[in-house]
């Protein structure tokens, strides 16, 4: 009697309940540790904005310069600075992704009577997901980034913007509306679909040519050598819209709530490329390809190419899911209630 039996655990009784703890905490513990890269890269993004007046060429700074800067200037705690709301974020976004995968799976794509799911169903439903959960999580994105920018918004004398999470909500909804806490959610989302699309579509094309190809086996560094070229193609296509979106959430309102700068997603593209070059829309592409390659997938991939439900193992999914693709895609076709479809981004 001191065994919990399989049927009284909670995995079994709240099968969905269960999963969204687990990956909500995950995601969380990831988000925290690789957050002072974020957050890096959203003053890269910032950075000589044109709409803004821009910035000399000497007044401009690499990524590490910003990193130092943050710590000097603002003291070492700063470089969290915004993290509680995107650890809301990850909540939202986990629970609508994983119930809109399973909704997806089993209603609109048509899972088979067999269980069967073949992979191209599994690729659009968990796009779809994750465009959904993204399009969701919006609003803590739009806080996020207004909270990462306070620090230097004060170095510059400028006054505070928002002083916490519940105060940048109350403020953005009093001035605009419920309708301004989705301010950039079209980039927003695309940069969703964008960077899922390039990590399914590389990893495991890159996998099978070394494995094809050269002498390497399936192990910790072929993994490794996969996940960064996936996190590599997965950053090209989706960091132009992720300079889009942290524009156009970081930019200055009205008193009705409209922004002061760009009218539109195009607007803030067009502008960015005129005033700053075809390159600015690449701005923090280093931390953000850093982030998606981090130590966690180097480290914490099983050996053997096996997946695991260890904490951890899952924290390293949920900040870079790149070598687990393969072994998700592949429990798809045996397992499709897998809980590896909770963390496809």
């Amino acid at each position: 009697m001191g065994l919990i039996s399989e049927e009284n655990s909670l995995t079994v009784r709240w099968p969905r309940a269960t999963k969204f703890a687990v990956s909500a905490c995950a995601a969380a513990a990831a988000e925290i540790v690789t957050f002072p890269l974020d957050l890096t890269k959203t003053r890269l993004q910032i950075q000589g904005e044109a709409a803004q007046g821009g910035a000399s060429r000497g007044s401009s700074r690499g990524m590490l310069r910003i990193a130092l800067g943050i710590v000097c200037e603002e003291g070492p705690l700063a470089l969290w600075q915004g993290a509680t709301p995107a650890i809301y974020r990850h909540i939202v976004y986990s629970g609508v992704r994983m119930v809109a995968y399973e909704q997806f799976r089993d209603s609109v794509l048509g899972r088979r009577d067999d269980a069967a799911f073949p992979l191209w169903k599994a690729m659009v439903g968990g796009m779809l997901a994750g465009a959904l959960g993204q399009f969701m999580a919006s609003p803590m994105d739009l806080v996020k980034v207004q909270m990462q920018m306070e620090g230097r918004r004060r170095l510059e004398g400028k006054p505070p913007r928002v002083q916490g999470v519940y105060h940048a909500f109350v403020k953005i909804v009093s001035e605009g509306g419920a309708r301004a806490l989705w301010a950039g959610w079209v980039p927003n989302v695309q940069r969703a679909a964008l960077v899922n699309l390039g990590d399914l579509a590389t990893y495991d094309s890159v996998k099978h040519f070394l494995l094809w190809n050269t002498t390497l086996q399936d192990n910790i560094l072929c993994h490794s050598l996969a996940s960064t070229c996936s996190g590599l193609i997965a950053a090209v296509m989706g960091t132009p819209a992720d300079v889009i979106k942290t524009r156009i959430m970081n930019q200055p309102t009205d008193t009705s709530g409209r922004g002061l700068l760009y009218r539109s997603s195009w607007d803030c593209l067009v502008q960015s490329v005129r005033g700053e070059g075809f390159m600015s829309l690449y701005k923090g592409f280093l931390p953000t390809w850093m982030r998606m390659v981090n130590l966690y997938s180097c480290f914490l991939c099983d050996p053997c190419g096996r997946t695991t439900d260890s904490f951890f193992h899952l924290a390293a999914f949920a900040s870079a899911p790149g070598p687990l693709v393969h072994d998700f895609l592949a429990d798809v076709r045996a397992d499709p209630a897998g809980i590896g479809h909770l963390f496809l981004l």
